[in-house]
């Protein structure tokens, strides 16, 4: 569904990506992690081209969005929701507002047609209740279940998440891993989670790709993830207290045995 070849970027003289090759696979979740600079959000921004390879391309169904320009690369972006870090909403519409602002900029919807695909979209993030609050009034988890109400308002075939736990509480990341894998079940969605939080990759990951230094140098299930022979990968999960040993397998997803 998504195919990176041999993609390299540059900002400036520093190589962010080196040669980059990888496929995402229909209705998978593909989490990318990695420590900071790393590349991570790079690579999420190529596939919606928000950035354009110096070197190689991406591919998006068989169509390379790397050199698609004008309604060619709008059709391709459509196929994309996107949950931005910090959920990106606009503070002086309410939810039901924020979430339904694609179909009102991007569709000839009547305004009920509309509150329907609202109501319905925000009953699957369990916010039915809150359509009229403004998001000063949500918590973190909250905005990111507006935000991420949002990102599947038209329909998208993938959905891209970067750092979709990022400043939340234990309990309140473990909610929101849940919900990325309630998308997949009740959507049917392709999903791609860039995080720095191995327990949520452990957990939601069909496949997880570790980025350093701009190349992919682990892609594997969770449980090969964990077993890892690469130095860095065991730095990185030691980092975070995971190693092998012990229980924590008991707690993967049943889809990555």
């Amino acid at each position: 569904m998504i195919r990176f070849e041999h993609v390299t970027k540059y900002f400036g003289e520093r190589k962010v990506l080196d040669d980059v090759d990888f496929e995402i696979r229909k209705g998978e979740t593909f989490v990318i992690v990695g420590f900071s600079g790393a590349g991570k959000s790079v690579t999420l921004k190529h596939m919606i081209r928000l950035l354009t390879p110096d070197e190689g391309a991406v591919f998006i169904e068989g169509e390379n969005i790397s050199e698609a320009r004008g309604r060619d690369l709008e059709r391709l972006r459509e196929r994309f929701g996107f949950l931005f870090q910090g959920g990106a909403l606009l503070e002086w519409m309410t939810v039901a507002d924020n979430v339904g602002l694609p179909l009102v900029e991007k569709t000839r919807k009547s305004d009920a047609e509309i509150d329907a695909v609202v109501r319905e979209k925000l009953r699957l993030v369990g916010l039915e209740k809150s359509m009229n609050a403004h998001p000063a009034e949500l918590s973190g988890g909250m905005r990111k279940r507006v935000g991420l109400a949002r990102a599947i308002v038209s329909d998208p075939a993938i959905i891209l998440y970067d750092e979709p736990t990022s400043g939340l509480d234990p309990v309140t990341s473990r909610s929101i891993d849940q919900l990325i894998d309630q998308m997949r079940a009740d959507l049917g969605v392709t999903s791609v989670v860039v995080t720095h939080d191995l327990f949520s990759a452990l957990l939601i990951a069909s496949r997880i790709a570790m980025i350093y230094q701009g190349r992919i140098i682990e892609l594997s299930t969770p449980n090969e993830f964990i077993r890892s022979k690469n130095e860095i990968v065991q730095s990185f999960l030691k980092a975070q207290y995971i190693t092998e040993r012990g229980k924590w397998e008991e707690g993967l997803h049943e889809t990555n045995q």
